[in-house]
């Protein structure tokens, strides 16, 4: 039961308002975004058609599937039984062409390793805020593998990538410590490159490493050959050749985060459906953080339960790996009964916003209590009150401020919109649930 809201400020959002009421739901998370763009790069580069079920619809995921077919690659929806597909069908890359990557991570670094395997020029660009994310090591890469790229000595967006049709490949050094991102673009390519590709990190720790095992093991399944030798932080792929799969897209879990949180904030009981029992996606780590923070946590045939016990509590947890979940986190850290400090995110600073910025900037201006540091935030709870929770245009910030207004009375989101980077209809799901 909501609870009857005031008009919002023009273009906000009023973050439905449940209270102490509990939650007993069951919900259907769309799929993976990581997963869905890794599927069409390997899809496109294989040797034979390949079928992508219940893939994401989301802007990140439509700007991926339009970048592969400015480039050549055919990729047509299809529907069976009420599900959604996507049908793969790889063709030789050609330029020139345009590709619009908005500003999504996966799409302005995945890319351009795949452009240098075209004929022709491939030109890049996208949001302005695209304009600011680091790109430098993939366009070194690049360059050091003997591609031409046109970037004005900016290393970053608008650039064209100028392929000649094949990519010689080779040993190549890389400093991905503020992107994961950086490495698997070299990976995923590695297989279609005439010597493959030997990459070694040569940076700091590198972030989000479930997401280098997700890129690993997705290759593995397309058929890839690679040897990992973890010692000295390298990654050889061979040359081989990538084979089209009948995939099913696995639910995002990382977006499961504000919806396992409804029930931790307004106690009861809600349930994620199709669970997956082995994934290398960071968001399963959902399952120990969120027991560590109070919840009761259990999988049954239904997919995984999490039932909330009425307290919420702090927590000190280096977040590294997983950063994405931090924002949910930072979240039920402010409505918790002890201090938290959340550490190892300072690559955060480089995603859609500087998250640990933002995250400190909303909820203190609603009452809240976040020390800043450069690679962490420290939140002690302190009574919240409503306001607007800006978003910078990042889809995780606006599910964190919906997280907040559960509880706390008139919370207004600005540009909820931003949610459909992965969530196609974020309010209406999370509407549905509290009503």
């Amino acid at each position: 039961m909501s609870k009857s809201r005031k008009p919002s400020s023009a273009g906000n959002w009023n973050a439905p308002f449940r209270g102490a009421n509990p939650i007993n739901s069951s919900v259907v998370i769309p799929g993976s975004k990581s997963v869905t763009n890794r599927a069409l790069v390997l899809a496109a580069l294989s040797d034979s058609p390949s079928t992508l079920r219940r893939p994401l619809i989301s802007r990140d995921t439509t700007l991926m599937k339009n970048g592969l077919i400015a480039m050549g690659t055919v990729i047509a929806d299809a529907y069976e039984d009420g599900e959604h597909q996507w049908r793969v069908s790889p063709q030789e890359l050609n330029g020139p062409a345009l590709v619009d990557v908005g500003n999504a991570g996966t799409v302005m670094r995945f890319l351009p390793p795949v452009a240098a395997l075209a004929n022709g020029a491939i030109s890049f660009d996208g949001d302005a805020r695209s304009h600011e994310r680091p790109l430098g090591p993939v366009i070194r890469a690049l360059e050091e593998l003997g591609v031409q790229v046109e970037h004005e000595a900016r290393y970053t967006l608008p650039m064209t990538v100028n392929g000649t049709g094949k990519l010689r490949g080779g040993e190549i050094d890389i400093d991905a410590s503020a992107s994961s991102q950086f490495l698997s673009a070299l990976l995923l390519i590695g297989p279609a490159t005439i010597k493959g590709i030997t990459a070694r990190h040569i940076g700091s720790s590198l972030p989000s490493m479930p997401h280098i095992e997700m890129t690993v093991q997705m290759l593995r399944d397309f058929g890839a050959k690679l040897e990992i030798n973890t010692e000295q932080h390298t990654w050889r792929v061979h040359t081989s050749r990538l084979h089209g799969r009948d995939l099913v897209i696995e639910p995002d879990l990382s977006n499961a985060a504000p919806f396992l949180s409804m029930a931790m904030v307004c106690g009861g009981n809600i349930t994620i459906a199709d669970w997956p029992a082995i994934t290398t996606q960071p968001g399963d780590q959902l399952r120990t953080i969120l027991s560590r923070m109070g919840a009761e946590i259990s999988f049954g045939s239904d997919g995984l339960s999490l039932h909330g016990t009425g307290s919420i509590h702090g927590i000190d947890i280096d977040l590294h790996n997983v950063g994405e979940l931090t924002p949910a986190i930072a979240a039920l850290a402010a409505l918790a009964d002890s201090p938290s400090s959340l550490r190892g995110i300072g690559h955060l600073r480089l995603h859609e916003t500087d998250r640990l910025a933002a995250l400190t900037r909303e909820i203190n201006a609603l009452g809240g209590n976040v020390r800043e540091e450069e690679t962490s935030i420290h939140i002690t709870p302190a009574p919240l009150h409503g306001g607007i929770f800006h978003t910078y245009e990042d889809h995780r910030l606006a599910t964190a401020g919906a997280v907040l207004g559960l509880v706390v009375p008139d919370i207004e989101v600005e540009n909820i919109a931003t949610t459909t980077k992965t969530l196609p209809d974020f309010p209406g799901l999370w509407s549905s649930l509290i009503e």
